[in-house]
């Protein structure tokens, strides 16, 4: 008698900056003497999944490793399909899997869009730490930006809402603090997202799932997670199936300039 003994392994990468388990689901269905594997997300932004597969008088569509981008808002992705190879004998499979959101494979983006500071008409802020700075954005194109604590945060770029935190308490200047960021992450329509870190308890204004202009309120400024002091993190990035993240430099609309990249130790202001 033919048997099929299905075994499925779903392994979460986790990392400082993706700790949660996105809402996305993976199956099997047997159609005939054949398997197809199926995704469903239904989260608001694309989720990138790597496979790898034992298989035992079975064959597999997907190659071990192979990043597979499964779009938003999506039912019944397929996956892969297994086949057999010998009629009339045992078949077995098992997977493991990682995912994270975004689309793992983008090289290319929108290298020419001009930024909205991050604050109110009128307020001049000055930027503490900037890119490939000393104490936390080593290797990474980071801004701070010097916002008192409860300052209004404004939308930099248009986009929706796929992430937004806002019930931790606790801080420390100290990486294994980053896990108590409230933030609130930002899809933008070239793929890219941003990050807007350090928020108060409580201090998020936005939903997942919405719809956000630019410089429209998002939240209040605090000092949670990995911080010394209140400040806003805002950093623009692509973010990879591992959970690095590739950081990407942007250019701002400021008092003096049309399109300028902003520099650690200057102010700059918003009069727009």
């Amino acid at each position: 008698m033919d048997r099929i003994f299905i075994i499925l392994l779903l392994l979460i990468q986790a990392s400082l900056f993706s700790q949660k388990k996105w809402d996305v689901r993976f199956y099997n269905e047997k159609t005939g003497r054949n398997i197809e594997i199926f995704a469903d997300n239904d989260e608001p932004m694309p989720i990138s999944a790597q496979f790898r597969f034992k298989l035992v008088n079975l064959t597999v569509t997907l190659v071990d490793d192979e990043i597979v981008i499964i779009p938003a808002n999506t039912k019944r992705f397929l996956i892969a399909k297994l086949s057999e190879i010998k009629a009339n004998a045992a078949n077995s499979f098992s997977y493991s899997n990682t995912y994270n959101f975004g689309n793992a494979l983008q090289k290319s983006f929108d290298e020419d869009y001009i930024y909205s500071l991050p604050y109110e008409k009128g307020k001049t802020q000055t930027i503490f730490q900037g890119y490939n700075g000393k104490f936390s954005h080593k290797n990474e194109f980071s801004l701070d930006f010097n916002l008192k604590m409860g300052s209004p945060i404004l939308a930099a770029r248009e986009g929706i809402v796929v992430e937004a935190v806002s019930n931790n308490t606790r801080s420390c200047p100290d990486i294994s603090c980053a896990k108590y960021n409230n933030r609130i992450i930002i899809m933008h329509s070239d793929g890219t997202f941003a990050d807007y870190s350090h928020l108060k308890q409580g201090g998020v204004t936005v939903n997942k799932g919405e719809q956000v202009k630019k410089d429209q309120l998002l939240g209040y400024s605090g000092s949670t997670g990995f911080a010394s002091g209140p400040h806003l993190h805002f950093s623009v990035f692509i973010n990879r199936i591992d959970g690095s993240r590739t950081s990407i430099k942007t250019k701002f609309k400021t008092s003096e300039s049309e399109a300028t990249l902003l520099q650690e130790g200057k102010s700059y202001t918003k009069n727009y």
